[in-house]
């Protein structure tokens, strides 16, 4: 039975091959992944511990409190100490020569040069020049001056939260700091000028330690936590090294298990093609098979021989799938680092559990498709040697698998339903996949009934369009209804996902542009380019902005009611009308400017609150509680644009040290015009770490990482598409190779060349529009159930269906037809008629 299966497999080499394709394409996702993400581990797993390789103890800084220049000392003096440097870290970002930001903004970094008695920091290998000295001196990484074409000597603008200032440029290093790495820069100030930009004088964030002799990394930590200040942690390097190997690692379970879930998606649709590919084969072999039990073979040698051969092809697939992974892998860290982002040097890491779960994978997904189609083969008895007729499903069969089918989507439906009608978003969500996934299985048991209905709709028009050719194609598409819905499920699967994911990307993405535009009446929002909070000197630059006609920063602020932390947005009463679209239930806005207390609908509702009512509050400021009464001047409709409290922030002036300004919205005479936007340029001193955006950059900031992440998925999911394909091609294959005699005599009686292709490529048409309706109708009920779960987080959600993308998914799969038909139909076309006829 070995040769035998082994002996089939080599006989039926172009039958087979779309399958290998599918299985190969799986096991490649898997493989790829699993060597990417241990690749990009063990090359940050590796920097990480090269970055602690001198540090014996890191001493980090108190909360809201910086590390004194007398705690420095005290551990430099210690016995088991070598050498203790102060470090101080913050945002600096770097003009290029027109004056844009150098670096993605999140990881611009600024840092202080701390030479010893050699004059060298061992941080920072020089290539060009020496590191700063004076006030007016920086030093820049190596990358960064290569962006800026900056050499030793030139005058160089930095920004830090406060205004830009020149700087000139004492020499160039080399490192491996993380900001660096992740495409951002580095800049090196002298430690004073440091410390006056992001702490207070003579205080650091950190202060790393390397041990004196042979002591142990424990030894200088016990010698250093007496001389600490109290709530001052410190801890190991090698503890370091180690906790940030293990954050690594989990970042980077997180992206393999998202792609890992894509392939999952990809072997899931390529089932059906494998179980398809064997149940024909099976069906070709019958009279084979037939004989084979008429000689002595058992049913389970049957069995056996087509698992085997399905083992041959899981294997051949993995092996092939494997080794393209291999390359699929080098080209993901291509492609990371085209995005800026510098991934350490390393070797590519093969691990056995990636080699192991990649063959497992192939093979275990193949055998199991083939297994039903195997059980199928065992039933088949010696008589049917005799005859070239199929065995047909018996009707106790059907009725049964439509049962099952029926139980499953209306259970599947119902649970969709329940889920989306359900209060807790989150577990609606989780109650909504559960309800996809047995309508999924369940639709999938159907498909097959349903062909033969919905074709039905659509024969008329073939036959009236087409003639004769658009006749025969819808009679073949439902002459083997397991065999369509088979082809037909792979891409029902696939459109259901993409389908899904479309409707609740531009339901949730309109309903965002549609917040920002009704809510929104500033020309401009100015922001931080890495995130971090506007310095105030910003806002008293920009209210100095010639043509500036409002403004408004927000502020970030918290107080205490019933024991319970709410956060709070401090406005300017003057201006907060101007740049926002704020809805007054009740009370005034004006009240603000009076020192009370705005709060929106929602919050008021559920408190039981109303404009007079009296609310007592706490602040918290250097660790001392004050309380304080405000009073309810205005209710106003929620607004995503500001918190669901509001202030005058002249009232959280006195309870903040340093105000955190994440944002100002501004409104200019004349809107948004080229002169306007530059006069908040000039404003601003031309910084380039500040972001100012109009309308348009607004919007995308808020909706166009929903239309990123649609891309992503897109791409992703476009794999179990073109498996999809591959079961379309292979099943018009199969079936003409099985019709070749009646292809023959359609010949014989007129039906020439033309019309033999157009009846292929039909067919196919017929087969992938009936498995994208069944998709998109699926898909779009799944998108509106999702969206149900975000209604009560975004109050402008309206369900929106993309007719305009479901249109070009219907187009799509009319392609995904023709060009799967191509070979086909080719095939079909140049059989030799007398030839065809004689075949049995």
């Amino acid at each position: 039975m070995l040769r035998t299966a082994l002996r089939n497999v080599l006989a039926h080499k172009a039958r087979l091959l779309m399958t290998v394709l599918a299985v190969m394409l799986g096991v490649a996702f898997v493989a790829g992944t699993l060597v990417f993400t241990d690749t990009l581990g063990n090359a940050f797993k590796n920097q990480s511990a090269k970055g602690y390789d001198k540090i014996a103890v890191v001493v980090e800084s108190p909360p809201d409190e910086g590390l004194s220049d007398e705690t420095l000392k005290k551990i430099q003096g210690a016995s088991q100490v070598d050498r203790a440097t102060g470090r101080v870290e913050g945002f600096a970002g770097v003009a290029d020569q027109d004056g844009k930001l150098i670096g993605n903004g999140w990881a611009n970094a600024g840092g202080n040069f701390a030479p010893g008695k050699d004059g060298k920091d061992d941080e920072y290998d020089f290539t060009q020049g020496n590191g700063p000295a004076k006030a007016d001196e920086i030093a820049l990484d190596k990358e960064t001056a290569k962006k800026g074409e900056y050499e030793v000597g030139d005058t160089v603008r930095v920004a830090t939260n406060g205004p830009v200032k020149e700087y000139t440029l004492a020499g160039v290093f080399t490192t491996d700091d993380g900001a660096v790495n992740a495409g951002g820069s580095l800049v090196l100030f002298d430690t004073a000028v440091a410390q006056e930009l992001y702490l207070k004088p003579g205080q650091f964030d950190t202060i790393k330690v390397t041990a004196k002799g042979g002591a142990s990394d424990s030894a200088v930590l016990s010698a250093v936590q007496p001389l600490l200040p109290k709530d001052a942690p410190a801890e190991t390097g090698t503890k370091l090294a180690d906790e940030e190997a293990e954050s690594i690692k989990r970042e980077m379970n997180g992206m393999s298990m998202m792609l890992l879930s894509f392939a999952g998606i990809a072997l899931f649709v390529g089932i059906f093609l494998i179980a398809n590919t064997f149940t024909m084969l099976v069906a070709q072999r019958t009279r084979e098979l037939a004989l084979m039990r008429a000689v002595g073979a058992s049913r389970r040698q049957v069995k056996r021989s087509v698992i085997l051969e399905a083992l041959f092809v899981g294997l051949i697939a993995s092996v092939v799938g494997f080794a393209i992974g291999l390359g699929l892998a080098v080209g993901l860290r291509s492609l990371v680092g085209s995005f800026g982002a510098k991934i350490p040097n390393g070797p590519l890491v093969v691990s056995p559990t990636a080699v192991l779960s990649a063959l497992v994978v192939g093979v275990v997904v193949t055998v199991l498709a083939a297994w039903l189609p195997a059980r199928r083969a065992a039933k088949i008895p010696p008589v049917a040697a005799m005859s070239s007729v199929h065995a047909v499903a018996s009707a106790k069969s059907l009725l049964v698998r439509n049962i099952i089918g029926s139980l499953l989507t209306g259970g599947g439906l119902a649970l969709i339903g329940a889920g989306a009608g359900a209060s807790d978003g989150d577990a609606g969500r989780y109650t909504i996949a559960g309800g996809a996934f047995l309508a999924l299985i369940g639709v999938i048991v159907l498909i097959p009934q349903l062909s033969r209905p919905l074709i039905a709709l659509v024969r008329p028009l073939l036959h009236s369009v087409f003639g004769v050719a658009g006749k025969l194609a819808g009679q073949n598409a439902v002459r083997n209804p397991r065999r369509t819905g088979a082809t037909a499920s792979a891409l029902a699967i696939g459109l259901t996902l993409v389908t899904g994911l479309t409707v609740i990307g531009v339901t949730v993405g309109q309903a965002i542009d549609k917040s920002t535009t009704d809510n929104i009446r500033a020309d401009y929002l100015v922001t931080m380019a890495n995130g971090e909070p506007l310095d105030a000197s910003a806002v008293t630059a920009l209210r100095k902005a010639k043509g500036l006609e409002a403004i408004s920063p927000r502020q970030n602020g918290s107080f205490e009611i019933k024991d319970s932390y709410r956060s709070v947005s401090g406005v300017d009463p003057q201006g907060l009308q101007e740049v926002f679209k704020l809805k007054t239930v009740s009370g005034s806005l004006d009240t603000l400017a009076d020192g009370q207390l705005a709060i929106d609908e929602k919050t008021a509702d559920k408190n039981g609150w109303k404009s007079g009512d009296q609310i007592p509050v706490t602040f918290e400021h250097d660790g001392k509680k004050t309380g304080k009464t405000l009073t309810v001047g205005a209710v106003f409709e929620p607004n995503e644009m500001v918190d669901q409290y509001l202030l005058d922030t002249k009232v959280l002036a006195p309870f903040e040290e340093k105000p955190t300004i994440p944002e100002v919205w501004v409104k200019m005479a004349g809107g948004e015009t080229k002169a306007n936007e530059q006069a908040l340029v000039d404003a601003l001193g031309d910084n380039p770490a500040m972001s100012i955006m109009d309308k348009q950059d607004i919007r995308n900031l808020f909706g166009g990482m929903i239309n990123t992440m649609l891309n992503i998925m897109y791409g992703l999911l476009a794999m179990a598409l073109i498996i999809a394909v591959l079961g379309v091609v292979n099943t018009l294959a199969m079936s003409v190779f099985e019709r070749q005699q009646e292809i023959g005599m359609l010949r014989a009686i007129g039906l020439d060349r033309s019309r033999v292709k157009r009846m292929i490529r039909l067919e196919a048409v017929v087969i992938s529009l009936f498995g994208a309706v069944i998709g998109i109708a699926l898909g779009s009920f799944l998108g509106w159930a999702i969206g149900e779960t975000f209604r009560d987080s975004i109050p402008t959600y309206e369900l929106v269906i993309p007719w305009a993308r479901i249109g070009i998914f219907l187009l799509l799969a009319g392609v995904v037809g023709v060009l799967a038909a191509m070979w086909p139909a080719r095939s079909a076309a140049r059989l030799n008629m007398l030839t065809a006829i004689k075949t049995e």
